[in-house]
């Protein structure tokens, strides 16, 4: 399996850490999610929206900041890995070339210490591997608190109840675009970290 594929595929399957869930005491009807945002809904305490993380992903600048770095370091250890694939081939091709000119025990030693870059080569990969899945789980980690933290946030000062994540296959059949607040998200994690707006002032613009 090629490196890069696994990288892109890893990557792609962050698009589902977004589900998180805030609990209030008080109850009341659901309302819009932009009359929230806006301000317009008088003594109505909203209760439920929801972010669609495809969109999310697509817009949000740390998501596709790591990912092209991750893109990038698979690249690299790709090539590195296919270099000692390389030389280890070249070493094969020149023995089988000059194996009829060793002894026997000669040829025996050299196909004993063949082997053992063989094995060596592909507990190599298999660390490559490990790195990127390694890599990975930390941007997945970062990427979760960050967009969680400012949903925390941004919910308790919009007074949102439920906090969903809403794309195809998720088990929503249905959600009226009026309680949408993905763009609003969005743009608020850009800012948080773009560095325009501090982290205590995210909710609250």
């Amino acid at each position: 399996m090629k490196i890069a594929s696994l990288v892109l595929n890893i990557v792609l399957a962050i698009a589902v850490i977004y589900l998180y869930v805030l609990h209030f005491s008080q109850n009341g009807d659901v309302v819009p999610a932009e009359a929230a945002v806006d301000g317009t809904a008088s003594g109505a305490i909203p209760q439920i929206a929801y972010v669609n993380s495809d969109t999310l992903l697509e817009n949000y600048e740390f998501f596709q900041t790591k990912r092209v770095e991750l893109e990038k370091r698979a690249e690299d250890l790709q090539k590195e890995y296919e270099n000692r694939a390389r030389g280890l081939q070249n070493e094969i091709s020149n023995f089988q070339q000059n194996a009829g000119s060793m002894t026997m025990n000669q040829a025996r030693a050299v196909e004993e210490d063949l082997r053992k870059k063989q094995q060596n080569l592909l507990q190599y990969q298999q660390n490559l591997s490990s790195q990127l899945l390694e890599e990975e789980g930390k941007v997945n980690d970062d990427l979760y608190e960050r967009v969680s933290n400012f949903l925390e946030d941004y919910g308790k000062n919009k007074d949102f109840k439920l906090v969903l994540t809403y794309t195809k296959n998720s088990g929503v059949l249905y959600a009226d675009d009026s309680l949408d607040i993905t763009q609003q998200v969005v743009e608020g994690l850009n800012q948080v970290y773009n560095g325009t707006t501090p982290p205590d002032s995210t909710a609250s613009e």
